[in-house]
């Protein structure tokens, strides 16, 4: 559960900032928003969710 509400925070971190300087409309936050609540529905959803543990893994194990 730890690595879900880090994920959503840092997607909300970055979607703020992504509209604040690169020039993100709002309607294409809120269409991707809605792309991945419907996402979230399907039978990709274990594979996306596997996928970003996966990388959750691969990013913990860095030491720099």
């Amino acid at each position: 559960m730890a690595v879900s509400v880090s994920v959503v925070m840092l997607l909300g971190v970055t979607v703020v900032f992504l509209l604040r300087k690169a020039g993100l409309r709002p309607m294409h936050a809120i269409v991707c928003a809605l792309l991945g609540f419907y996402l979230s529905g399907t039978s990709l959803a274990p594979s996306i969710q596997e996928a970003g543990t996966s990388f959750a893994g691969i990013v913990n194990g860095i030491h720099f």
